[in-house]
């Protein structure tokens, strides 16, 4: 408890910088790998932490690596800062009320994500130097988590060979352990290619590669109901071929992302939706390529490590909000429906209440909630590193994510609250591994009893690479 209370302090002696790190990183929302700003920004902290500092980390000019301490084990936090599309708003402000610019906004909470994450690494580091301990603690900045499955690349690329244990968090409606479920995810285009004609005059010597995509969509929308109950297939157009109706279009694009709860499972199901694209291609005499964009696996949970997360959660209590902060999630609240937030407390597994708008409790460890899963590419990390992720209240309970009352919200006291607290229980857990080497040892052998029957294969072609983006001028 003294080492938990002494790396708390070294949070707190720091926080106003890595709040205001947050808050230029949510003024500065940047979509999947084209964070330069943001990364910048994290850069110049790590420098100025005193870390020593790899940039354009494997070859992603978005990534970025700090390092600190000597000997012991490798502790790993893992930071993002990517944006989404299409979520500008301005902050504080419980109305929908898009910002003038390029329309990103940080509706998922990475501006905390990233910040939290850097403070607990800094404190971290500041704890080796003042003790002496051995051991070594990494910051990841990793951009592109938003589909662009980042840090799968850089496991491929060999990027947490050595680390010991890894631990990250994410903003949320309530504070818990995460309990490691998301969906395994692949990202592939189908092109389509066929033979432009005169719709009117000579059809028949035309072959539609639009007419293609739909029989695409057809075949998938009757695949669904043959496929596990937790597997889920999207899509959307990239490319319908043009704009003219009387042109047999001869190029087409649609996009799937095909989503399994193992990444067993999903190599499965993948390859059924690229043999109904196959078909659709025989149907209309036209050739379809197929290229992956991307892939992520599952999380794999790590028992050892969640017990000692919900620890710390435990020693911090519940994230301590104050009036300011419920009189404002109380409006966010209002512009939310009774689904949204009954789906909070059924995501949790606890009872709902009224009374509150934010969360007052940490969610018991042994309390599952409904499953609600996404994916994300902490799911490749979790398979080569003992992994923990917390989530932590930051927003109003029932606030959707990927939505502008995230967006609304990131600036806000809760979300400051929320971030520190987040901090102090990463940094928390990183002592606890540095003062007990058999909660490592026991952390590594739960991952090896997890992927003892199926060893990580990376769910990325060898081939395929991340997709970079042209750093813009004024960058």
């Amino acid at each position: 408890m003294k080492n938990t209370e002494q790396i708390w302090d070294l949070v707190d002696a720091k926080r106003q910088g890595f709040l205001d790190l947050s808050d230029r990183v949510w003024g500065m929302p940047e979509i999947a790998y084209t964070e330069f700003k943001s990364v910048a920004e994290h850069t110049a902290m790590l420098k100025e932490q005193g870390f020593e500092v790899t940039e354009n980390y494997c070859g992603i000019p978005t990534a970025v690596m700090g390092e600190a301490g000597s000997g012991g084990p490798v502790i790993a936090i893992l930071g993002e800062y990517d944006a989404l599309p299409g979520l500008s708003q301005e902050a504080n402000i419980a109305e929908h009320r898009p910002l003038p610019g390029n329309g990103n906004g940080h509706g998922c909470g990475h501006n905390m994500l990233g910040s939290a994450a850097l403070l607990a690494a800094t404190a971290l580091k500041d704890y080796l130097a003042a003790t002496g301990q051995p051991g070594r603690v990494r910051y990841y900045g990793c951009p592109a988590e938003e589909g662009g499955a980042a840090k799968a690349f850089m496991v491929r690329e060999g990027a947490f060979k050595d680390v010991d244990i890894a631990i990250t968090w994410h903003p949320a409606a309530m504070t818990k352990v995460d309990e490691a479920l998301s969906l395994a995810n692949t990202r592939m285009d189908f092109t389509f290619t066929g033979r432009a004609s005169h719709a009117a005059a000579a059809p028949h010597l035309g072959r539609s590669a639009l007419d293609a995509v739909e029989l695409m969509n057809v075949g998938v929308n009757y695949l669904r109901e043959h496929v596990p109950a937790d597997s889920r297939i999207h899509y959307a157009m990239i490319d319908a071929g043009g704009v003219a109706p009387n042109v047999v279009q001869a190029k087409a694009t649609v996009r799937y992302a095909v989503r399994s709860r193992d990444v067993v499972g999903m190599r499965a199901l993948n390859e059924r939706v690229r043999d109904v694209a196959r078909g659709a291609a025989l149907m209309t005499g036209t050739q379809v390529e197929i290229k992956v964009l991307s892939a992520v696996s599952n999380l794999l949970g790590n028992t050892p490590l969640e017990e000692a997360m919900y620890q710390n959660l435990m020693r911090l209590g519940p994230v301590p909000f104050d009036a300011a902060d419920r009189e404002f999630a109380a409006k966010i609240r209002a512009t939310l429906s009774e689904q949204d937030i009954e789906a909070s407390y059924l995501r949790a597994g606890v009872p709902q209440t009224s009374d509150t708008p934010l969360c007052d409790l940490v969610v018991p460890l042994e309390v599952k909630g409904e499953p609600m899963i996404g994916s994300t590419d902490v799911g490749d990390v979790s398979w080569v590193v003992p992994t923990v992720q917390a989530r932590v209240a930051t927003h109003a309970i029932g606030t959707p994510g990927h939505s502008w009352q995230i967006t609304a919200q990131g600036k806000a006291g809760a979300a400051h609250k929320g971030l520190i607290y987040a901090a102090k229980a990463m940094a928390g857990v990183a002592v606890d591994a540095l003062a007990d080497p058999e909660l490592i040892a026991r952390s590594k052998a739960d991952l090896a009893k997890r992927t003892a029957r199926h060893p990580y294969v990376s769910p990325i072609p060898a081939e395929v690479q991340p997709p970079l983006q042209p750093r813009p001028a004024a960058a």
